[in-house]
């Protein structure tokens, strides 16, 4: 599309610290070798995690911004609804590109689908990069959250941030993208905005255990 800056492929490390479980993914395709994952993930979780803010006592400024984010939350789920069935998710072209991604005490993320066709220099609530999933005690897999990604060789990271909700995407020079996760269907204690979840475990996984 004219205007549209495309994303050159990106190589990625994995930083101490945080395991990867199971590398098939969520249905047994080969993940492809963590392409631009959703792993900014990756990064360490001692990055602040924006809080979604209460209307309670706000200003009315600040009741705006609630107000907007709430109506983005509505456009997301409208949006993702369909693709809280994985399968459904893979064949809208949301491929598997990691296996079960933990951090420790700090929770987990959970199983990521890319969405290639998406990482350029824009970003669109309702046109979510990734999506996260986590595999429930029964083997299901559940819809949690998506990422929003834009790659470095789209939106070189000397720039401004691109921003989604009011956010400013992170930065995570490590993997050449900026990104942001929003939990937008499973609430997460520490924060909307945040990295890990503590309660999303990687137990589940099927890989029998053990990271590498």
């Amino acid at each position: 599309m004219a205007g549209v800056r495309r994303a050159a492929p990106v190589a990625l490390t994995r930083p101490p610290g945080i395991v990867i479980r199971g590398r098939r993914g969520c249905r047994g395709g080969a993940g492809r070798g963590l392409l631009l994952v959703a792993t900014a993930l990756i990064l360490p979780a001692a990055a602040a995690c924006a809080q979604e803010p209460s209307r309670a006592g706000n200003p009315p400024a600040a009741q705006a911004d609630t107000a907007r984010i709430e109506a983005d939350l509505g456009r997301i789920r409208t949006a993702t609804q369909a693709f809280r069935s994985v399968d459904a998710a893979t064949a809208a072209g949301y491929a598997a590109v990691t296996g079960c991604i933990d951090n420790g005490p700090e929770g987990a993320m959970g199983y990521h689908h890319q969405n290639e066709a998406l990482l350029d220099d824009r970003i669109e609530v309702e046109r979510p990069e990734m999506l996260v999933f986590e595999r429930l005690p029964d083997g299901a897999y559940r819809l949690n959250g998506v990422e929003y990604i834009v790659p470095f060789s789209a939106h070189p990271m000397d720039r401004e941030p691109p921003t989604v909700m009011g956010q400013a995407l992170k930065r995570a020079p490590s993997l050449g993208i900026w990104y942001r996760h929003v939990w937008v269907w499973l609430e997460n204690p520490s924060g909307l905005f945040a990295d890990w979840h503590p309660g999303v475990s990687c137990a589940d996984d099927g890989s029998g255990g053990g990271g590498g």
